[in-house]
């Protein structure tokens, strides 16, 4: 049996954890043109390595779609 890594999530209330995963989505989705992502919220993502900036445009990392992927 191998030992799975923790999630990149790990460490947040559930709460917070679920809202990020939703965020997440939105993203992969292309959904923020229409929803406004919570400046905090980027600025979490991007500090777990979940998401990066591209012209102003949040994407996902490879990290954030095994994070999706992920459970």
């Amino acid at each position: 049996m191998t030992d799975q890594p923790d999630s990149p999530l790990a460490g947040l209330n559930l709460d917070t954890a679920i809202h990020l995963r939703w965020v997440l989505r939105d993203v992969k989705a292309k959904r923020t043109k229409f929803m406004q992502v919570s400046p905090d919220d980027i600025t979490t993502l991007i500090e777990r390595g979940l998401i990066e900036m591209r012209d102003e445009i949040p994407v996902l990392t490879d990290e954030g779609e095994r994070a999706l992927d992920w459970g």
